[in-house]
């Protein structure tokens, strides 16, 4: 078994192994991966965070030894909170990172993976620090108007899963990748009546399959990705578009996580 770690701002995971195939996911820096297969230029990997499985090219891959891939498994986790910010290697070339990228035994600004030593000065999670819905809604806005990207998790790009998931992960609250999946998880609240400030709220196609989600910021009102990460009116029916006057999604199941 091989293992390995993204040590770039962002690398796309793939659903075959190819360039010209559909982005499903996101690597940001600092995730880990345990490598399943290799396939010419590719590399089909899983994600260690969620599971998620895709295929990367190895050349955007750190490999890690066994020994490495469990020191850092095992080690305090933090993430980053700056939109953008960078982190310096001992050679001083500049990695820019992004929201939600991971840290691991940061000490003083400090920490190093293998044998390369990296320095950050950016804003970090405090795992100490006591959970708030507010600070999950605070981090969503953070999003406001990023563009939409099929797999994207990033401010530059981001679907709809990918926004909860990244805002819950900074907030100490695993989501899995999509939406389908995170509809599995938490606990069902039977009315929109009912939802409260950080609830997820699903939404179905015509076929009856989870497609879209979103979360709740204040009484019927829904920040979600959908063109761009924007901010809608919500009922008992779905999403209304207040700029298409019109309803885009229909209503189909609420979760609570907290």
């Amino acid at each position: 078994m091989k293992f390995g770690i993204c040590l770039l701002s962002v690398i796309p995971v793939r659903s075959d192994p190819s360039d010209k195939a559909e982005i499903v996911t996101q690597l940001l820096f600092g995730e880990l991966v345990v490598v399943n297969e290799s396939h010419e230029k590719w590399m089909k990997i899983r994600i260690v965070y969620d599971n998620y499985e895709g295929w990367v090219d190895p050349k955007q891959i750190t490999v890690l030894s066994e020994n490495e891939f469990y020191r850092l498994s095992k080690s305090t986790v933090v993430y980053s909170k700056d939109l953008v910010e960078v982190v310096q290697t001992g050679n001083q070339k500049l990695i820019p990172i992004l929201f939600g990228s991971t840290l691991r035994n940061v000490s003083d600004g400090k920490f190093h993976i293998n044998d390369l030593s990296f320095s950050f000065s950016g804003q970090l999670t405090n795992p100490g620090e006591s959970f708030r819905i507010s600070k999950i809604i605070e981090d969503a806005l953070l999003f406001l108007n990023a563009p939409y990207l099929w797999g994207g998790k990033t401010p530059f790009g981001v679907d709809c899963s990918g926004l909860t998931q990244i805002v819950y992960k900074v907030n100490g609250i695993e989501l899995l990748r999509d939406a389908a999946q995170q509809a599995t998880q938490g606990e069902t609240i039977s009315l929109i009546d009912e939802a409260e400030p950080g609830d997820l709220v699903f939404f179905d196609n015509e076929e009856g399959k989870i497609v879209h989600v979103g979360l709740i910021i204040e009484k019927n009102k829904i920040i979600h990705a959908s063109g761009k990460v924007r901010i809608d009116a919500i009922d008992h029916h779905g999403i209304y578009n207040l700029e298409l006057q019109k309803y885009t999604h229909n209503l189909r199941l609420i979760k609570r996580f907290i």
